[in-house]
């Protein structure tokens, strides 16, 4: 049997990039090197370049189907296994095949039988076809790829290559015809060619395959036992303990990773295999949040030996670098205790460079937790209850056959009450019963009997080594169930702290959602955000408040954390245990950030309308120094000239003096009636009497108001609005009013002798009217800038190009009937500005 063939796929992000040319320029250098190559199957499209690619190259005769009164044409499986060459060229990867063409409904899996039959494939593949690709790429353009390939074939594939294009390079290929036929350019420049669209494609292409990439190299590395660290791009870990110094060292290890191009910054913190941190997870907690906003990524790992559980994971990733803080140890401890985690991390570390960052807490010791008890009170009685019933009713048991019950038998017996004593009641009262049998076990046991001297040695170690084995038992006991308890308190405290991340993520950062959250936490009554009011601070000002009867002052309510000088949270209910003081502080400080949010955009609302009038005003002003004397000066100067007595007019020059003063107050009259409309859009108070639209209606209407800047300007206008696209949802005055002032600001730019482009077009439930001029364009930056109002190109009034409101107006009247207004950059040159309404169900 003959080895498996070998794959090869040029990858696009979308249809023209190259991939058939690259395909075809392919088998023919391995021809020219002596393999012997055909073409199983290659689509041309009718692309001529395309086509010469072909060449010498021979060509396996197509299969030709008849499939429900249509010829098609598809590849031929079986003639080209007849022919077995060494390498078959067969193009579409994705495509479905014809029924009845072939044993297979997918051309993916005629390449697989190729590839078992020893044949090597160069096949072409596009980006949106992957499997697990096809609902994104459906979700950015709106279409819906009918045609996938499982990406295990893509990713079995011995080698991918990306047949990359800018959107900018790839559109000016559709522009100029080497795509599509003429009369399908203007279409897919509008819908999927979009450069949006082809942004996004050319990221998750590139993206797909640095996965693999990435993949391959850690297969490589796998496969060779290389563990070393290769630094194809700086990977910086950080290693977090949860204390305060991690901050600092989050932002260290970020300016270290960003120094580099793609530099990855990954923060990792150790746990112990049994579930307990040193510190609460509100410190984690936070630098997660940390390293996320600088673009990082939080890891958690379990381990008992940190250094090595940090190396493990250093090198899982090939992290090139690693950031730790100096050690809090005393210097006393560390002489004790000998090198810790990073002088060991250091000395282990290999290939990886390792950073030791000096921070204000290093040196200073560690603050211990304070002892608390894990076990109730009432169940510590328990345990002193049980003990003096175990050791009340079996000591008169054992004295009575003191004569059948050694003295080994006794002390195991008494122990097991110890025991069973710590389990109930803890570590006091097991150490109270270990003491009590002792002195039971030498008085009823231990000759002299009845007396508590000790005659032999023997017994005298016996009785040392039992209280020791008690109180050993009883500690450990102990110990665990206050870790028991503790676990189950940080769990609480995790799952509170996640609930509040939760609420953040989904965007509940409003002050009162955080001011619920915190009454439902801790079982409170009410809640309040109080500020100290005035210089002396005597009085309190309510900023926020949930629940009934809320406090007004900290000393009304049962429990505050202290936010700032000015600040406290006071909650009304009940007392709350020093333990839940950490939790409250992580949600005082959020909602400390709440309120700051929430000031801070209500000062930005109060300032926006004074900026935006006071730059509307400035704007207005520097517009009528030039175009509102204009006209009127001309429209004087004709009146004058035709009342003066002085001098004869003859018909002629009294008509063109009459057309020029009615030409300026026509201008005049445009400039108003811009201007008012302009104030009713900032006022808020333009009506708008939305309703069905027919969109080649409007469009003819609107072009017998557009003209071209100067009768000597040879422009036309080209419609291609089709009369059964959708109807619009829009107020038919104001879209007139859009469609012309955009074909208006469009004739006034183009160049003579071209031709002005409108097109409409249906996409996924909108309707877009495209215009489309080859004038001077859009700079660079400035899509959004042309549509401010008073702003004309180049920013500089000239005669004929109005005073710069009117894409400013046709923005507004649009969204103001509930659509957009866009401005894209025309393939070739020029600007297309784009109006996308929602189209009005089942009207036509």
């Amino acid at each position: 049997m003959s080895a498996r063939g070998t794959l090869r796929i040029y990858l696009g992000a979308a249809p023209g990039v190259g991939k058939t040319y690259t395909m075809l320029d392919e088998g023919n250098r391995r021809a020219g090197r002596g393999a012997d190559v055909v073409i199983g199957f290659v689509e041309t499209h009718g692309r001529g370049h395309t086509a010469a690619q072909i060449g010498d190259l021979p060509v396996v005769p197509r299969k030709v189907v008849q499939y429900r009164g249509s010829r098609f044409e598809e590849m031929d499986l079986d003639a080209v296994l007849a022919r077995r060459p060494q390498i078959a060229l067969v193009d579409e990867l994705a495509h479905t095949n014809v029924p009845g063409s072939g044993p297979h409904a997918k051309r993916w899996q005629d390449v697989e039988t190729l590839l078992e039959a020893g044949i090597d494939v160069i096949s072409t593949l596009n980006i949106q076809h992957l499997e697990s690709l096809n609902d994104v790429v459906q979700q950015i353009t709106g279409v819906a790829q009918q045609e996938t390939v499982p990406d295990l074939v893509a990713r079995a594939a011995e080698q991918v290559e990306l047949v990359d294009m800018t959107p900018e390079a790839l559109r000016r290929r559709m522009a100029h015809g080497n795509i599509y036929p003429p009369e399908k350019v203007d279409a897919a420049l509008g819908n999927y060619f979009r450069p949006g669209n082809l942004t996004a494609l050319r990221e998750l292409a590139l993206l797909w395959l640095a996965d693999r990439v990435e993949e391959g190299m850690q297969r490589y590395r796998e496969l060779h036992g290389i563990t070393g660290t290769w630094e194809t791009r700086e990977r910086v870990v950080v290693a977090l303990t949860g204390g305060p110094e991690g901050s600092a060292l989050i932002r260290r290890a970020a300016r270290v990773a960003a120094r580099t191009a793609g530099g990855d910054l990954m923060a990792v913190h150790v746990s112990r295999s049994d579930g307990l941190a040193e510190t609460g997870v509100a410190a984690l907690e936070s630098q997660r949040l940390l390293v996320e906003s600088l673009g990082g990524s939080y890891h958690s790992v379990v381990g008992d030996n940190v250094p090595r559980a940090l190396l493990d994971f250093a090198r899982s990733v090939d992290a090139t670098q690693i950031v730790l803080g100096a050690s809090r140890r005393r210097a006393w401890v560390a002489a004790l205790t000998g090198p810790g985690t990073s002088a060991t991390v250091t000395r282990l570390s290999g290939a990886i460079d390792v950073h030791m960052v000096s921070h204000d807490y290093a040196g200073r010791g560690r603050t211990l937790p304070s002892f608390g008890h894990g076990l109730t009170v009432r169940r510590q009685l328990g345990g002193v209850v049980v003990a003096a019933v175990l050791l009340a009713a079996i000591t008169p048991i054992l004295s009575s056959v003191r004569g059948h019950v050694t003295f080994p038998s006794a002390v195991s017996i008494y122990l097991l009450v110890v025991v069973i004593t710590s389990l109930v009641g803890g570590f006091y009262p097991a150490l109270g019963a270990a003491v009590v049998g002792s002195l039971l076990l030498n008085y009823y046991f231990v000759e002299p009997i009845h007396t508590f001297s000790i005659a032999r040695g023997d017994n005298i170690l016996a009785l040392l080594i039992f209280l020791l084995i008690a109180v050993l038992v009883s500690r450990v006991v102990d110990v665990s169930a206050r870790r028991s308890a503790l676990a189950a308190r940080s769990s609480a405290e995790a799952e509170t702290l996640s609930a509040l991340a939760g609420s953040l993520l989904r965007g509940e950062q409003a002050l009162p959602a955080l001011l619920e959250r915190v009454q439902e936490t801790f079982g409170m009554r009410s809640v309040s955000l109080l500020a100290r009011d005035g210089e002396a601070g005597a009085s309190w000002a309510v900023l926020a408040t949930v629940g009934s009867d809320p406090p007004q002052r900290p000393s009304d309510g049962d429990c505050t954390a202290e936010i700032d000088e000015t600040r406290t949270l006071v909650l009304r209910g009940h007392p709350l245990p020093a333990e839940d003081q950490r939790v409250l502080s992580a949600f005082a400080a959020q909602v400390a950030v709440a309120y700051q949010q929430r000031a801070l955009a209500e000062a930005a609302r109060a300032v926006e309308p004074l900026a935006e009038s006071e730059r509307a005003r400035t704007a207005l002003l520097n517009a009528v120094s030039h175009d509102l004397r204009t006209p009127i000066a001309a429209a004087k100067a004709a009146v004058s000239s035709l009342r003066s007595a002085d001098v004869s007019w003859s018909d002629a020059d009294r008509d063109e003096l009459l057309t020029t003063a009615d030409t300026s107050l026509d201008r005049l009259t445009d400039l108003v009636t811009n201007l008012l409309d302009l104030s009713r859009l900032q006022a808020g108070v333009l009506p708008v009497l939305a309703g069905p639209v027919g969109l080649d209606d409007v469009v003819s209407r609107a072009l017998d108001h557009a003209a071209p800047a100067s009768p000597d300007v040879d422009v036309d206008v080209d419609v291609d609005v089709p009369a059964d696209l959708p109807a619009v949802l829009a107020d038919a005055g104001l879209l007139e009013r859009v469609v012309a002032n955009l074909v208006q600001n469009a004739l006034r730019y183009a160049p003579a002798g071209s031709r002005v482009r409108v097109a409409g077009s249906e996409h996924a439930g909108h309707v877009e009217l495209r215009v489309v001029d080859h004038g001077p364009g859009i700079a660079p930056g400035d899509a959004e800038t042309v549509f401010a109002a008073f702003q004309r190109r180049d920013d500089a009034p000239v005669a004929g190009t109005g005073v710069g409101l009117g894409l400013a107006i046709g923005r507004g009247f649009t969204e103001a009937m509930g659509g957009t207004l866009t401005a894209e950059e025309t393939p070739g040159g020029g600007a297309t500005l784009v109006v996308r309404l929602a189209a009005a169900d089942g009207a036509r």
